[in-house]
C-alpha cells in the first residue's frame, strides 16, 4: 500500500492522479450538451457561474430560437436574455452572445475562430472558455482551469492556488500536453463526484487519502 513517502515529489503525485482518473474516467465526454463549434462556445460561456445541468435545461429552448451565428445576431438581446434568465448574470450573457455572433459574421465569415487571441477578442471569451473550445472543439491541447480543478491542484500540492492563472501554469508543468484535454475533463468529473467542496478537505476522498495518508488538518484552497 503506497505512504504519504512514495509521493514525496509533485511528479509522483501527478504520475499517480493521472493514472488513477484515467482508470476512474476512460471516457471524457464533454458535460455541455452542443450540437457544433458554435453551440458549444456558446454553452461554455453560459455556463460560467453556472452548472452544466442548468446549462442543458436552457440550451434546446435557445437552440430552437437561432443555433448559428447568422441567426443569432439577428435575435433582440432581450430575447436571448429571456431565454438564458436562469443561467444567471443573463444580461452579460445576452449581450455577449449576441456581439460573438455579430463578430464571427463579419470578422470570420461564419465560422468560429482556431486560434486563442482570436476567441479572446469575442465578447465574453475569455482564457479559460476559449481553452476549452480550443482543446475540446479543435483538439489544441490546453488545460482550462474551472473551481474543480482549482481546488484540487491546491489540495494534491500541485500548485499554491495564488490565481487560476498560477495553476495552469503549474499544472502545464507537471503533465504531458497530449494528456491535457482528457485530463482536465477527468479533474472536473473527480472534482464534483469525489473531491467537492463541501465532501472533502484534503483529508476524505480516496485520492486525498491515498496521497497524504499523514495529513492530519484539513486543506484549505484559494479561491
Amino acid at each position: 500500500m503506497p505512504t504519504t513517502a512514495d509521493f514525496h515529489t509533485k511528479q509522483a503525485r501527478a504520475d499517480h492522479v493521472a493514472r488513477r482518473l484515467a482508470e476512474l474516467y476512460p471516457v471524457t465526454p464533454i458535460p455541455l450538451d452542443h450540437r457544433d463549434v458554435y453551440t458549444l462556445l456558446v454553452a461554455v460561456l453560459l455556463s460560467a457561474q453556472c452548472t452544466d445541468k442548468r446549462v442543458n435545461l436552457v440550451t434546446p429552448h435557445l437552440w430552437a430560437v437561432a443555433d448559428n451565428p447568422a441567426a443569432m445576431a439577428r435575435v433582440p438581446v432581450g430575447k436571448i436574455q429571456a431565454i438564458i434568465r436562469s443561467c444567471g448574470l443573463s444580461p452579460q450573457k445576452a449581450k455577449a452572445i449576441s456581439g460573438l455572433s455579430r463578430l464571427i459574421m463579419e470578422r470570420h465569415g461564419g465560422a468560429v475562430p482556431r486560434t486563442f487571441a482570436e476567441l479572446e477578442e469575442l465578447p465574453g471569451v475569455g482564457h479559460k472558455t476559449a481553452s476549452v473550445v480550443m482543446s475540446q472543439a479543435f483538439g489544441v491541447p490546453a488545460f482550462p482551469v474551472d473551481t474543480h480543478i482549482h481546488r484540487l491542484a491546491q489540495r494534491w500540492k500541485f500548485t499554491d492556488g495564488r490565481s487560476v492563472e498560477q495553476t495552469e501554469h503549474d499544472l502545464k508543468k507537471l503533465f504531458p500536453p497530449a494528456t491535457w484535454n482528457q485530463l482536465h475533463l477527468r479533474m472536473i468529473f473527480y472534482g464534483r463526484g469525489h473531491c467537492t467542496a463541501r465532501g472533502c478537505d484534503g483529508t476524505v476522498c480516496v485520492i486525498c487519502r491515498t496521497l497524504f495518508s499523514e495529513r492530519q488538518r484539513p486543506r484549505k484552497t484559494k479561491k
